[in-house]
């Protein structure tokens, strides 16, 4: 397969690639705009932080699979690869500890204002009256919204600074919490009222847009600290600025709404970077032990996919069939058996959602699921199990 790198990975998963038997192209200076003339008759795309937009998956005539070289995939337009049937895969997980780490160093840069203090010895003022006045991480209560793999991390670093950990989450239940050692928090507002620094861990969907608002600000701790290392969206940031003038909140962020996708760019909005207190322009994944791991995953996405046609950890397929039935057929292992069924099916105007075929040991028998959108009447039933080479075929 011919398979386009749009972002930097590392030299072993490009040799990797080759080994396997593709043709690699690795163009990490690549924007999004230029994508959709670069993809040419690539089948394979590997990006990290680049976007992809409709554009370029409209232009690759033989695109059939989207890697995202990272967890998230709000920078790959879903809704357009879901359109022309091309595959997208994240690799989930490998950025754990790197994420975990940048959090845990942004709430301690956050309480210790690191970054104003060296700002301040570069410009040749000793200002230790100031920046001597930390209240320190151990025993406060640190709000962890959002008990993913990362914030499942956090908690253990966390802990190991004999911080008081409570935590909100969706799927999260009193239960699971007293597991992991952490108190309940039933809403996202009993965390904001009772923690001393919060940390958000929270994936960019319809339902967490802007979640971080005017209201949940307003019941955190004056002086609290906030840091984000997972996605812009979640928060309203002109309502953060508000609540940074008036309640004094730390805020410490490797995420914006809206960031640059690129490696390489201007940063736009420079009156929200005044107002916090420590800031990385979207690192959190990127280190070395998290960027090797992520590339080795993407070349076993490469490996499945190119053996199996099914590449794994693909995030838009449909999870739940809309078909209404199952048709199972039992066949001899014959040329055309399928095709005469599929050929009767759709003579009844009916659409196969989902097909399975299954050989069975020996090579002359195979079994077909076959997932309708329509029940077949006896009349097509009859007709499928009258032809050549069919043992039998029923409705499950």
């Amino acid at each position: 397969m011919k398979i386009l790198i749009a972002d930097k990975m590392s030299k072993s998963a490009v040799t990797a690639l080759e080994k396997l038997g593709h043709t690699v192209i690795s163009n990490p200076d690549l924007k999004a705009e230029e994508l959709p003339g670069a993809i040419d008759d690539a089948e394979v795309l590997i990006v990290r932080s680049t976007k992809v937009i409709a554009d370029t998956i409209a232009a690759g005539k033989n695109l059939s699979l989207i890697i995202r070289a990272g967890a998230g995939v709000n920078t790959i337009d879903l809704a357009k690869a879901s359109e022309v049937g091309v595959y997208v895969t994240n690799c989930p997980g490998k950025n754990t500890e790197a994420v975990a780490e940048l959090a845990l160093g942004l709430m301690i840069a956050a309480d210790r204002r690191i970054a104003d203090a060296t700002a301040d010895l570069r410009a040749g003022k000793w200002r230790k009256k100031e920046y001597g006045k930390a209240a320190g991480l151990k025993d406060r209560t640190l709000g962890i919204i959002g008990v993913g793999a990362i914030g499942k991390a956090l908690i253990v670093r966390a802990k190991a600074l004999e911080m008081n950990v409570i935590a909100w989450s969706r799927s999260l239940t009193p239960e699971k919490a007293k597991e992991l050692g952490v108190g309940f928090c039933a809403t996202p507002a009993d965390v904001a009222k009772a923690a001393d620094a919060i940390s958000l861990h929270l994936a960019a969907k319809p339902e967490t847009k802007n979640m971080i608002n005017a209201e949940f600000l307003a019941q955190m701790k004056p002086g609290a600290i906030l840091v984000n290392t997972a996605r812009g969206e979640i928060v309203d940031w002109a309502a953060l600025k508000e609540a940074v003038a008036s309640k004094n909140i730390r805020v410490a962020s490797d995420v914006f709404a809206g960031e640059p996708a690129g490696g390489e760019a201007p940063f736009e909005d420079t009156a929200l970077a005044e107002t916090l207190v420590a800031a990385t322009p979207h690192i959190g994944a990127s280190t070395d032990q998290a960027s090797e791991a992520i590339a080795t995953e993407a070349v076993r996405i490469v490996k499945v996919f190119s053996e199996t046609g099914s590449p794994p950890n693909v995030v838009n397929v449909r999870q739940k069939t809309t078909a209404v039935t199952n048709l199972v057929v039992r066949h001899y292992n014959k040329v055309g058996v399928m095709a005469a069924v599929l050929d009767l099916l759709r003579g009844a105007q009916i659409n196969v959602e989902e097909m399975e075929n299954l050989i069975f040991e020996g090579g002359l028998a195979a079994s077909c699921t076959l997932k309708l959108d329509k029940k077949p009447d006896a009349e097509v039933i009859a007709k499928i199990n009258e032809g050549e080479h069919i043992i039998c075929a029923v409705l499950k």
